[in-house]
Parts: structure tokens; C-alpha cells; sequence
């Protein structure tokens, strides 16, 4: 069927009633009388020459063609919303849809977004923050600011930059804590990366203790475990600068490894669009600056 023949306000009429399962408040919603949506229903019907809705007594109940058709328009009619609403002031709102490593996210995104807004104040930027696991594809991002060694399939990875890692523990931890071999007295907490503490204690030059203590998927929730004195844990320290200027942690050596780095990463099968250009732009900047 030729959608251009169909008549727009008998679809949204018909879309409207489905939805909130009455011809009057269909009605209410789209500012005309109850009769004016019955008819424009009619009208849609007779052009598909189906019947969408079933009358009772008391309201209406939608056909199998008519629960057929409600989500194709449902959505037709969100996207076409959410695309008229980047529409303000003349000017077209940019959509970019970003997802962030929550350490990164929290210790160094969120403190300079405020710098990309002033800068680009025509760009809509969604944050999603994970543990590091993101489908780019399946989650819907544009970009994805995550942690590694840059090498994702089919994925585009600018590296930011490095992030080593280092010990850190409660204040009353640290008192206890002379070298780098009192560590081996004290609970480590681990992420999913087991092997990080291993090679910790090797770059110290100390023999790796059998692996022991909590595990966590995240550094924000392992950082306040440590501050509530549950053990040590090996972090970007970098991104916890705040937490230990508070001193609420404490780095108790300055023997760091460096296990990977933080990359500005998008699929190579994804058109780049301004919004991204823009963005990575920014990023560049900003991390040399």
C-alpha cells in the first residue's frame, strides 16, 4: 500500500485510541471531540478495509490487525517526536549518545563536561556508565570511553591516556603499613582483572601472596570498601584524586604497574557523525591541555 495516500491524522487518531484504550481520551490528547477520533478511526479503517477495533458496550478493544499496526505507529511516532525535538530555536540539536567506564566517568569525565556543554551547546550528550563490558551496538553508543590495551574487534580506539595502577587503603590501614611486604598481612581487594595484584607485587620486587579478599566488577564500589576498611586495592589512583586529597584513602607506596589505558573507542562500521567528530575533538584537547 502507498503510505503517502494514507491520511496522517486518521493514523494518529487510530494510534491514540489504541494506546490509551478509549476514543475519548484519545480525544483529550489530541485537543478534538470523541466523535471526530471515531470517525477518523472509521475513516482508516475503510482505507485499509479491515476493522482495527472491536466496539462494546463499554469502550473499544483492539483486532488482531489493530494490535498488529499499534507498535509500528507507536514508534514511528516517538522517533518522529524525539527527531522534531532537536529542532529549538531554528537551530537542530545534535544527539550523542556516550558510554563511560563509571571510574572514568566519576574521576575524570564529569568534573570537564561542563567545559564541552559551554563549548557545544547544540549537543545533547546522553552518559551511560558500566563496568567496562558495553556493547557499543546493542546499547545504542555513539562512542565508548573505556579501559584496556586498545585492541576491540572491529572497534576505532584512540588512546586518552595511561593508567597506572597503585596500592591504597584506609588511614588506619596505612598505619600499619611500613613496606611494600605488609601488604601480604592486609585483605586485597580485587576486580574481575585477577591478575593485577600478582604483578603488582612483582614490579615491587616481592613475591605474589596466594590471591585472597572480596571481589568487585567495580573500582567505585572496591575505592569505598577501602575507605570503610575492608583492605587494600590496586586503582588508577589518578582517578580517585578527590577521595585521597579528602583523606578518606591513602596511597601507602608509590610502586605503581600499568596494566592498561583508557581509549576513546567507536565502531569501524559506524559513520562518524559532526556530533563525534566534535567530541573526540574535545577529548584530544582536553586531555593534552
Amino acid at each position: 500500500m502507498d503510505v503517502s495516500k494514507l491520511p496522517l491524522n486518521a493514523l494518529r487518531a487510530f494510534e491514540a485510541s489504541a494506546r490509551l484504550c478509549s476514543f475519548t481520551r484519545a480525544g483529550l490528547e489530541l485537543r478534538v471531540s470523541q466523535t471526530a477520533v471515531s470517525h477518523q478511526v472509521k475513516t482508516l479503517e475503510d482505507v485499509l478495509q479491515v476493522s482495527l477495533f472491536e466496539r462494546l458496550p463499554r469502550g473499544v478493544a483492539l483486532t488482531d490487525e489493530g494490535l498488529a499496526l499499534l507498535p509500528v505507529l507507536t514508534d514511528a511516532f516517538r522517533r518522529m517526536s524525539e527527531a522534531l525535538s532537536r529542532f529549538e530555536d531554528g537551530n537542530y540539536r545534535e544527539v550523542l549518545t556516550v558510554g563511560a567506564v563509571a571510574t572514568f566517568a566519576t574521576g575524570w569525565l564529569l568534573p570537564r563536561l561542563a567545559g564541552f556543554a559551554k563549548a557545544h551547546p547544540q549537543i545533547d550528550l546522553r552518559l551511560k556508565t558500566n563496568n567496562n563490558r558495553a556493547d557499543i551496538l546493542a546499547d545504542g553508543l555513539d562512542c565508548f570511553l573505556r579501559f584496556g590495551d586498545g585492541a576491540w574487534h572491529a572497534t576505532n580506539a584512540e588512546k586518552l591516556m595511561d593508567a597506572p595502577l597503585s596500592p591504597i587503603c584506609s588511614p588506619e590501614a596505612a598505619m600499619r603499613l611500613r613496606e611494600p611486604e605488609d601488604l601480604v598481612n592486609e585483605p586485597l581487594l580485587r576486580s574481575y582483572r585477577i591478575d593485577e595484584w600478582a604483578m603488582w607485587f612483582q614490579a615491587a620486587q616481592l613475591p605474589p601472596p596466594r590471591a585472597r579478599g572480596w571481589m568487585f566488577d567495580s573500582s567505585l564500589a572496591m575505592v569505598e570498601a577501602v575507605a570503610q576498611g575492608a583492605g587494600a586495592a590496586l586503582v588508577p589512583t589518578s582517578m580517585f584524586s578527590r577521595q585521597l586529597l579528602s583523606g578518606a584513602i591513602v596511597q601507602p607506596f608509590e610502586t605503581s604497574v600499568l596494566t592498561g589505558s583508557y581509549w576513546l573507542t567507536w565502531l569501524k562500521s559506524r559513520e562518524e557523525t559532526s556530533a563525534m567528530r566534535k567530541f573526540r575533538a574535545w577529548m584530544q584537547e582536553t586531555v593534552a591541555g
